[in-house]
Formats: C-alpha cells, sequence, structure tokens
C-alpha cells in the first residue's frame, strides 16, 4: 500500500470500527453486555463505564446482571440506566442489578433490521466520501506533477480496491447483524 494513500486506509478502518460499535449497542433479543458500555456513572465525580464500578455478567440470554464493587453505587448505576436510551428499567435484590430484556416482537426486529441498513449505508456513504478525497489528493498530485500519470492511475485503482473491499465488509456485517436480529 502507498504511504500516499494509508490516512485514507485508516479513516476507512474507523468508519468500519464506528459501525461495529453501532451494531454492538443494538439488541437482538439476546442480553449484550455491549448495550450499556456507553452508560456513564458518577464515580466519586467521574463519570465512568459501569463496568469500571461494577462485575457486569450475562447469567441467561435475556438479563444483564450488574454486581457494583461497592453496594452505594447502585442507586448511581439505577439512575444512569434509568437516564439513558436503553429503554430498560432496572430492577435491583440491594446487591444485584438485573436488566431484563422482553422478547423481540416481529414488528421490532423488522424496525431493527432497517436500523441495521441505515447504519451500513450511512457507513457506505462515509467510505465513498473517503475515496473521493483520495482521489482528489491523488489527482492533485498529478496536476502539480509530483507523480507521473500511470502512478496516479495505479493510486486510484488502489484507492477502488480499498473501498470495495471495506464496502463488502460493511455489507457482510449488515448481514450477520441482521440475521442475528431476524432469528428468533
Amino acid at each position: 500500500m502507498d504511504e500516499r494513500i494509508t490516512p485514507y486506509e485508516d479513516k476507512m478502518k474507523k468508519t468500519m470500527d464506528v459501525l461495529t460499535e453501532e451494531y454492538a449497542s443494538i439488541r437482538a433479543g439476546r442480553a449484550n453486555p455491549h448495550l450499556i458500555d456507553k452508560i456513564r456513572v458518577d464515580y466519586y465525580g467521574t463519570p465512568s463505564p459501569i463496568s469500571q464500578v461494577a462485575n457486569v455478567s450475562v447469567p441467561e440470554a435475556r438479563i444483564i446482571q450488574i454486581q457494583p464493587w461497592e453496594s452505594k453505587m447502585i442507586k448511581e448505576i439505577e439512575k444512569a440506566i434509568n437516564m439513558s436510551d436503553i429503554g430498560i428499567n432496572p430492577t435491583d435484590d440491594g446487591k444485584i442489578i438485573r436488566l431484563v430484556f422482553p422478547e423481540l416482537t416481529e414488528e421490532r426486529r423488522k424496525d431493527l433490521a432497517k436500523d441495521v441498513k441505515k447504519k451500513a449505508e450511512d457507513a457506505k456513504v462515509a467510505l465513498r466520501n473517503i475515496r473521493r478525497d483520495a482521489n482528489d489528493a491523488v489527482k492533485k498530485l498529478g496536476k502539480a506533477s509530483e507523480i507521473s500519470e500511470d502512478v496516479q492511475k495505479q493510486l486510484e485503482s488502489e484507492i477502488d480496491k480499498m473501498t470495495e473491499k471495506f464496502v463488502a465488509e460493511a455489507d457482510k456485517k449488515m448481514e450477520e447483524k441482521t440475521k442475528e436480529i431476524m432469528t428468533v
């Protein structure tokens, strides 16, 4: 890979990382501890991820169990979960917080599948924008006579292959997530 297009490949990798993170936060009928990754709890004045103040586990397919290391954190964690957008009410027994996920309806599954597709399309648009920026940079080098026409064509070809690879990866991730959501 030519060092002139490496920064664009890095941007494409970051786009795919964002897509992966977004997919991790979409619940597919099963409890996934990544659903609460973005929730911050006030820990001695510092916003901290729940996983840094408690043990997070999935004892059953539809339950996330949160066991704080300090019992006084239960109320703070519950407050943070209630203020988040995950839409699950926490229950606690004084020592452990449980998030019980209801079974997804067919309609909700279809809505989630549409959301998954939209996120993949957004990622592909971002990838194509990065390709355009990379091609523009290569054309500027060609116009400034810093690279030959052959090198310019070769770089543009590499950029297209790189983009196709990442678009195919986005499609694959979309299909996997959609399948995960739609299977009961």
